[in-house]
């Protein structure tokens, strides 16, 4: 009878590999209120996020309607967070006829949203969906800045359907297996 040594092996695999790392921004149209979300579409957690809107260069000429006095027609809707924990950096308000805010969220696991909603009209003269309404092209132009950490910012602007996906800084990953 011949005895067979088991032959036993350990291998401990190490690597640093950097993750993708991206953010996608949305804007919905909705009633009463409209509302942008933040979504992050990478595979690392994201911590300390800024994020500046810059509505001045859409398509609409939009701003933001936050009180019944003002260039905002009709319905009017302060900032208000809707979903996790998004909050306004500046004086923590957005003044009526405003084209600018930012935000700040602490941390964005993998697949996370944060959401806020703010009413957004457009200024024009003749628009496709009357000035209380805004369509996704007339957000088309509008400025998102993203800053995670300490790392240095990104930029783009939306499209015509009112999406942004920005790539955020990669993160490493150190994982055993």
């Amino acid at each position: 009878m011949k005895l067979l040594t088991p032959i036993v092996a350990t291998v401990l695999l190490c690597s640093n590999q950097p993750l993708i790392a991206s953010m996608d921004i949305a804007f919905v149209e909705s009633a009463p209120k409209d509302w942008f979300s933040l979504t992050n579409s990478g595979e690392c957690v994201l911590e300390n996020i800024s994020m500046t809107l810059d509505l001045s260069g859409t398509a609409g000429k939009l701003i933001f309607d936050t009180t019944s006095a003002g260039e905002g027609v009709e319905v009017f809707q302060p900032f208000e967070t809707r979903e996790g924990n998004v909050q306004l950096t500046s004086a923590n308000t957005v003044l009526d006829g405003e084209n600018r805010l930012s935000v700040f969220v602490d941390t964005l696991a993998p697949g996370q949203s944060v959401s806020f909603t703010i009413d957004v009209d457009d200024t024009l003269p003749k628009s496709e969906l009357g000035n209380i309404r805004v369509s996704d092209s007339e957000m088309a132009g509008g400025m998102v800045s993203l800053t995670v950490g300490d790392q240095p910012g990104v930029e783009d602007i939306f499209n015509h359907q009112a999406l942004i996906s920005l790539p955020s800084p990669a993160c490493v990953m150190t994982s055993d297996i």
